[in-house]
């Protein structure tokens, strides 16, 4: 028979671990609940895009014998503003009728990039140009610069484009952000969102198993019917 100074400090323990905790198992129930509720192509954002995009033909391209690289490894024909670019080797645009070199596109291109990828009825409200960003933001891990372009919509919706190479990156609304938070809250990943591998979590998901542990313990240790079989042999 456990001792009841015994049972008192795993009581004691099993308490404060589940206060200690408590925050934390709350927030992974709540953001499970959300993830499980949620349809992830709306948070991605695809009820606010144009499917399929409009593809256009183009002749009398230049031939990419002609462009001035010294090798050609990669080769994709792209459109930006209603002009077909070669994206070449991922690190220059030239555009495929004349060949001139394309260093960077334009406000009014990455509007028009916007333009032919998002919903035709949602109205831009602001454009800006953006050069770095932190580890917490919505564009993290992402091609810079590029232009953030913000619409008129109770969602909040931002669309970002590449200045580099004027491809369609992505877009972020409301629930997007909500995700996102819970996200963190569920990886417990404070940093960049998605490394399973903290201290942090290492160290709560042992002390939720030690706490559990506790708890059937605590119950062992208390437990009449215990004792009662206890007594009998």
């Amino acid at each position: 028979m456990v001792k009841r100074q015994t049972a008192l400090k795993i009581r004691k323990a099993h308490r404060y671990l589940g206060i200690f905790l408590g925050i934390q198992f709350l927030m992974w129930t709540i953001s499970g609940m959300y993830f499980s509720w949620t349809d992830i192509d709306e948070i991605h954002g695809d009820q606010f895009q144009r499917d399929p995009v409009d593809k256009t033909a183009y002749t009398y391209l230049v031939s990419p014998t002609k462009i001035k690289v010294d090798a050609i490894f990669s080769l994709e024909l792209r459109e930006i503003a209603g002009e077909p670019y070669y994206w070449v080797n991922q690190n220059q645009l030239v555009n495929a009728k004349t060949g001139a070199l394309k260093t960077e596109i334009s406000e009014q291109d990455a509007l028009q990039v916007a333009k032919r990828n998002m919903l035709p009825e949602l109205k831009v409200k602001s454009i800006e140009r953006i050069e770095e960003v932190g580890s917490h933001s919505e564009y993290r891990g992402r091609p810079l610069p590029a232009f953030a372009i913000s619409y008129e919509t109770p969602e909040n919706i931002k669309a970002y484009v590449s200045v580099k190479d004027g491809s369609f990156q992505t877009l972020r609304h409301r629930d997007w952000r909500w995700f996102d938070f819970l996200w963190m809250t569920h990886t417990m990943d404070y940093q960049g969102r998605d490394n399973f591998n903290t201290i942090v979590l290492r160290a709560f998901s042992l002390l939720g198993l030690i706490t559990v542990l506790s708890g059937f313990l605590l119950w062992y240790t208390s437990s009449p019917t215990v004792r009662k079989l206890k007594k009998r042999k």
